[in-house]
């Protein structure tokens, strides 16, 4: 009886899916356990092997907590809107509905051929109208809300309403124009138009201008994340600065609420370090300076406002308002060049340049201390969205002014000794303070808040607390994406009833951009056009539909609610998110706003969505390169390369086995493209060169799941992912390692079945030796299983297997728990042998076995025995034996004997725990 992985494999998961095995129940008494990956774009290249790692570890551990008792959701869907989709649709001449269809449908054939344990009934897309239904309920609910910073959460707009026709909006500053100001009176009198622009600076979904990463080529805005280097992360587009009206999230309004919630969840630090440092709270003061022969000024905001004194130049972002206002004209064309220039740059590209750039504008601010005339300066490491968007530079207190002053030639004073070397606050005191009575025998520590309270005695300061962290983009000019339930008229966003949900996304043939940059929705005149009113073209980010999807995936039936408190109260926070650290600042964010904005309308009973998250690492894939002699169709062995001038070029991995290229295989690849090439050789080989790269379609270094499920089940595939590594870390795929971890699970079957008399297995008292082994096991895995050790865990497996070969054990009592123990790993040779030995039910329904210790505590251990000093032999002793005890063990040993030659021994030292010696 074989090992028939393909038959059995086959087998069990036409039985699960039939029996529905994996359907999860929201009635039940037992405890939850909700496990979640984070949701995956169905690309059309499908999965290659360093996908499916995060799915494999927390599809085990899923399987792992059902065995302990637990009601368990691991449910599985499509981030199927968004930009990717759309560009490989019009890349492939198809419609992205039909291209994401189709990709959903291989992404879904190769997940079941791995064998997860998904509630497939539970399945969400996020371009499926009853979907997106709610994903657009929830922007309007957002859309109708404004956070009060009074009660620290969101409530409704119309409170807000009836706060300004009874008081104005003196105790609510607005967290949009901070210049807006009314009272009660003033309120009533406005217009609707007036009105409803102050509302939107309030709401938490709102319309406004801002400067945004233009794509011409691909039509739409992207977010900072998807510019590498001045062109799009996908295709490789210029992208340039662009104003454009936008939907925006106000993120900014819950920064405290995001920094204070981490202290309650389990993310890695490094994890709670990335959001920290993105959300950037400091604080500081804003500070007005007058600017010479001009009724302008320029406010910038300090975290260290006690070194004014030391100010030597201002510099402001290149999209600052201020800009063309207060250029010289001798300046104009330099300033016009340089800005345009950042335009081509994202924020993210402008803080990392470590080359230093700028522009004078030929104004100067004034010190409102001294009088002190101060140049003002542009350069791209400021940026419009941190602060005002302008800094007040302090070379001697600040190395980067220190360096942009040197390399401008910016005089400076205030500087203590001849370079910049990291002077503590307390060497530049005098220095910075000098000329200001008012701070006169203040201690360093408290001159910070002197000048605050003199600046706003002045009327020029205030105190100020501010965020790097910006508010959220939430629009996009493209076709496949949500529509807004927004209509537009004179100028006023109306947000649609309720009822008139979904607003479905209409077909159109031809997908291009619509005019003065808007989304291809706008070319669709009849569909636009809406009760005397024009509808919001632009439709939503990618983000919005994975912004609260784990919510949906606990009553995605639900038609009358995104999901009922009864569902969300049961379920809860996820308990374990597994994913990647890419999304620490995007999706993580958002979908905790989002959270948390549902938590404070009542609508959820928690306001962190994920209680854990861990964060896989990467499978990076093994690259093959061969070497083309410059200028020829000549291709050199890698040993052979540096006896000539040559190209390197990736090969698909596919073709080559271990280092040696299948030459013929080559020639034919790519249509021929290389048909004519000729190979110098090492011996009668062709050696590739190998280098370690992320595992990409475009470096021919990627492997198809498929393949190896194939050629060595799934079961082979799974543990074999988790055996390359811990988890959490990246680490080189290497196909050839597969072939040990099939071997062990083929020693595994052999414990259960003999090739020729088939089942072996008997209903034997188990020795203590075989307790020993099962539970000294089992302990291990289950341990290693809970803190997500999978690798060692594969490893206690392959030991316990060898241990009880040596044994010769084929015992039904110790191998039906080990198979237990195993499911999680290999759920389908499980299941087999399961019912083979003769168990009714299903295995994924058993439960995991308890622990016995007393087969744990040790009663004897091995010990070296030497002969006058060297080890020659080992013995197993008791560990309450008496020296007496231990010379006749050791005298009655054969090896021993053999080299005492017959002689009595002088003595025989036994040294507890430690060692024995006979001594001649």
């Amino acid at each position: 009886m074989e090992y028939d992985f393909r038959r059995i494999e086959k087998d069990w998961q036409k039985k699960w899916i039939d029996a529905k095995v994996y359907k999860v129940s929201n009635d039940t008494t037992k405890p939850k356990y909700y496990v979640l990956d984070m949701f995956p774009y169905p690309s059309g290249a499908g999965l290659h092997v360093g996908h499916p790692l995060g799915y494999i570890a927390s599809d085990i551990f899923s399987r792992y907590k059902r065995l302990k008792g637990y009601n368990v959701l691991h449910p599985m869907g499509y981030d199927a809107f968004g930009l990717p989709a759309e560009q490989y649709a019009i890349e492939h001449g198809i419609h992205p509905a039909v291209s994401t269809d189709q990709n959903i449908k291989n992404f879904r054939s190769q997940l079941d051929n791995i064998g997860f344990c998904y509630d497939w009934d539970r399945e969400v897309k996020t371009s499926d109208p009853n979907y997106y239904k709610w994903t657009q309920w929830i922007f309007l609910q957002l859309f109708k809300s404004w956070y009060n910073r009074k009660t620290q959460k969101a409530e409704s707009i119309d409170g807000l309403i009836k706060v300004f026709e009874t008081e104005g909006n003196g105790n609510h500053v607005c967290p949009g124009d901070k210049t807006i100001s009314f009272s009660a009176e003033e309120w009533k009198s406005f217009d609707e138009k007036r009105r409803e622009d102050i509302l939107m600076e309030y709401r938490l979904s709102f319309c406004g201008y801002g400067e945004v990463n233009w794509c011409e080529a691909l039509g739409t805005v992207l977010a900072n994340d998807e510019v590498v280097n001045g062109v799009s992360e996908r295709g490789g587009y210029p992208v340039v600065k662009k104003k454009l009206r936008q939907w925006y999230l106000r993120i900014t309004e819950y920064a405290d609420r995001l920094l204070t919630g981490l202290d309650k969840i389990e993310f890695s630090e490094a994890m709670k370090e990335m959001q920290t440092n993105w959300i950037g709270k400091s604080y500081g003061a804003e500070i007005k300076f007058d600017i010479s022969a001009s009724s302008e000024s320029l406010v910038v905001y300090t975290t260290r406002p006690d070194t004014i004194f030391g100010v030597d130049f201002m510099v402001i972002a290149p999209e600052h308002d201020l800009i063309e206002k207060i250029t010289s004209a001798d300046q104009k064309q330099a300033v016009e060049e340089y800005v345009t220039y950042v335009k081509s740059r994202s924020d993210r590209e402008r803080q990392a340049e470590k080359k230093i750039t700028g522009a004078f504008t030929g104004a100067y601010a004034v010190n409102p201390f001294n009088g002190k005339q101060i140049p003002i300066w542009i350069s791209e490491y400021v940026l419009i969205g941190y602060g005002t968007g302008a800094i007040m530079a302090v070379p001697c207190g600040d190395e980067r002014d220190f360096k942009f002053a040197q390399h401008f030639n910016i005089p400076i004073t205030n500087i203590i000794g001849s370079h910049f070397d990291g002077l503590e606050a307390n060497a530049t005191k005098d220095a910075l303070l000098e000329n200001s009575d008012f701070l006169n025998g203040v201690k360093m520590r408290d001159a910070m808040d002197v000048v605050i309270t003199k600046l706003e005695e002045m009327g020029i300061g205030k105190r100020q607390t501010n965020y790097r962290m910006r508010d959220a983009a939430f629009s996009r000019q493209r076709y496949w994406g949500e529509p807004f339930p927004i209509v537009w008229k004179d100028g006023i966003a109306h947000p649609l009833p309720e009822s008139e949900l979904p607003v479905l996304l209409p077909e159109m043939d031809k997908i291009k951009n619509g005019p003065e940059g808007e989304g291809p929705l706008a070319n669709l005149t009849e569909w636009k056009s809406y009760n005397g009113g024009i509808r919001e073209v632009n439709t939503m980010p990618g983000y919005a539909g994975s912004s609260w999807y784990f919510l949906r995936y606990m009553d995605p039936e639900n038609n009358q609610e995104f999901c009922s408190r009864k569902a969300s109260d049961y379920w809860g926070q996820v308990d374990l998110y597994i994913g990647g650290t890419e999304h620490a600042v995007g999706h993580l964010l958002y979908s905790r706003m989002w959270t948390k904005v549902l938590f404070d309308l009542g609508l959820i009973g928690h306001e962190e969505p994920y209680k854990k998250l861990v964060n896989q690492g990467m499978i990076q894939g093994s690259s093959r390169f061969v070497y083309r002699v410059h200028g020829t169709s000549k291709f050199v062995s890698h040993g052979l390369k540096e006896q000539y001038s040559v190209d390197a070029i990736h090969v698909d991995v596919n073709f080559v086995d271990g280092l040696e290229l299948d030459t013929e295989a080559f020639k034919e690849w790519k249509n021929g493209e290389f048909g004519d090439a000729e190979f110098i050789l090492e011996g009668d080989k062709y050696i590739c060169g190998v280098e370690v790269e992320k595992m990409s379609k475009s470096k021919f270094n990627t492997v198809n799941p498929d393949y190896l499920v194939d050629k060595y089940g799934a079961d082979t595939f799974r543990m074999y992912e988790m055996f390359l590594g811990p988890v959490e870390m990246s680490k080189p795929w290497d196909t050839k390692g597969i072939e040990g971890v099939h071997r062990f699970l083929r020693k595994f079957w052999r414990l259960f079945a003999d090739e020729d008399k088939g089942l072996i297995v008997t209903n034997d008292t188990p020795t203590d030796a075989e307790w020993k082994v099962l539970y000294k096991a089992a302990k291990k895995i289950e341990e290693d299983t809970e803190k997500f050790s999978f690798n060692t865990a594969v490893s206690t497996f392959m030991i316990a297997v060898n241990e009880l070969g040596d044994l010769k054990c084929h015992k039904k009592a110790i191998l039906e728990k080990l198979l237990i123990a195993l499911t999680p790993y290999a759920p389908h040779i499980a299941e087999e042998l399961w019912h083979m030995i003769g168990n009714e039910g299903y295995i994924l329904d058993a439960a995991y076995p308890p622990i016995e210790n007393k087969y744990l505590v040790e009663t004897a251990k091995a010990y070296p025995v030497a002969i006058n000093g060297k080890t020659r032999t080992e013995l197993t002793i008791a560990l309450d034996a008496t020296q007496q005890q231990v010379e006749e063990m050791v005298m009655a040993d054969d090896i021993v004997k053999k080299w005492l030659e017959g002689k009595a021994p002088k003595k025989v030292i036994y040294v507890k725990n430690k060692m024995i010696n006979v001594v001649m």
